[in-house]
């Protein structure tokens, strides 16, 4: 299989739930194996999206913090 792009997802200025709720959604269109990167700027995303991940079963890759932003890189898996 081929490398793709990400699927980005922009939940800046978006406050809980909602940052969850729009990775969520995104991940439902996605394969296994697919990578999301999700924006945000809410520092609860901090704890809720990686939180999300474990309960469903997703990987984090990468969690940073860039400036004012937060930002999540995701592999979907089965």
């Amino acid at each position: 299989m081929s490398e793709q792009t990400p699927l980005e997802v922009n939940t800046r200025g978006l406050l809980c739930p909602m940052p969850v709720i729009r990775t969520q959604d995104a991940i439902k269109n996605l394969a296994a194996g697919a990578h999301l990167v999700v924006y945000a700027t809410d520092p609860g995303t901090l704890h809720d999206i990686p939180a999300w991940c474990r309960v469903h079963g997703h990987t984090v890759l990468r969690q940073a913090e860039e400036g004012r932003e937060f930002v999540f890189e995701i592999r979907v898996e089965a």
